[in-house]
């Protein structure tokens, strides 16, 4: 695919007493352009594939669909089922979105800016002065993620972010975190910055309560997530219940090892905690969950033969 790139880099302008038409006959006075062909990540300042606009109808829709198929790397159909009124959007109005999510959230490549859109098709028929900034000066103003980078990084991570409602939902959830002790060292950032769309009532309070119904006080909860955010990510049902009793039941462990490694419940129970599990139990070994847990494969079976041979 061949696009047309505004060299965005300052260029000599001509003087005040140049006219329009000199700036015509000269090439050198005019603003330069280039043709690049792209790579897999498209640079996001660039006009799209379909730069040219008609007043036909039929055909700037034709020009939009493949925008968004072609440079945003959208399905037509797929974003037109969820959101019916991207077909009397203008093309204009997407492209500007994405110019808006390069300014205010550092958004530089087409393919981060189409996944984000696709994952949130409501964001293509957006007002990004009223429904884009005050989440952008939420982030940077409020929450303290003030880099355009950084910026970037908690998007890209948490698309969501871009449709949760600031007053109703983030500055809740925000000031919620800060009284549990998401402060100083723990301060909401661009990894923790996810937590921020969860659901003070039906999500955060719920796993605290959990935690306490396992014998751990409030503070103990408290120091479980601080320690590891994750767990305000993971399902109750879906994650705690079965580690928990696989912890206790088939381990034979204690669930206060939980709170020397609350990283445990990041880990698949299928994929390597059972196997890892049934490899000590093979052996006659033992080792911390930490131990058990933190190593790749290949350290883990390094390990596991120098416990048997008395090298550890």
């Amino acid at each position: 695919m061949i696009l047309l790139h505004l060299n965005l880099f300052p260029f000599s302008a001509p003087s005040p007493s140049s006219s329009s038409s000199s700036s015509l006959s000269n090439p050198s006075n005019a603003p330069r352009f280039r043709i690049t062909k792209i790579p897999s990540f498209k640079p996001l300042l660039a006009l799209p594939s379909t730069h040219h606009f008609s007043s036909e109808p039929g055909l700037n829709f034709r020009r939009k669909l493949l925008y968004l198929e072609n440079d945003l790397g959208i399905s037509p159909s797929f974003a037109l089922t969820q959101n019916p009124n991207l077909r009397s959007f203008p093309l204009t109005s997407i492209v500007s979105i994405t110019f808006f999510l390069h300014q205010h959230f550092g958004i530089t490549h087409l393919h981060d800016a189409g996944r984000i859109l696709s994952m949130h098709p409501i964001l293509l028929t957006c007002t990004p002065e009223s429904d884009l900034l005050p989440v952008a000066c939420f982030l940077s103003n409020v929450v303290g993620i003030s880099r355009l980078d950084d910026l970037r990084k908690a998007v890209v991570r948490c698309p969501r972010i871009l449709v949760t409602d600031v007053d109703s939902q983030l500055k809740p959830t925000l000031y919620f975190l800060r009284r549990i002790g998401f402060i100083g060292a723990h301060e909401i950032n661009t990894q923790t910055s996810l937590l921020l769309v969860s659901s003070v009532e039906t999500t955060l309070i719920p796993k605290l309560d959990y935690f306490q119904s396992l014998g751990f006080s409030y503070k103990e909860a408290v120091k479980l997530v601080l320690r590891s955010p994750r767990l305000f990510t993971h399902s109750i049902e879906n994650n705690f219940k079965p580690k928990v009793e696989f912890l206790v039941r088939e381990m034979g462990r204690d669930v206060r090892d939980i709170e020397d490694f609350p990283q445990y419940f990041s880990f698949s129970l299928e994929k390597k905690i059972k196997p890892r599990h049934q490899a000590l139990v093979e052996h006659g070994l033992n080792m911390t969950l930490s131990e058990m847990l933190k190593i790749s494969d290949g350290e883990f079976n390094d390990r596991l033969r120098k416990m048997r041979f008395g090298f550890i």
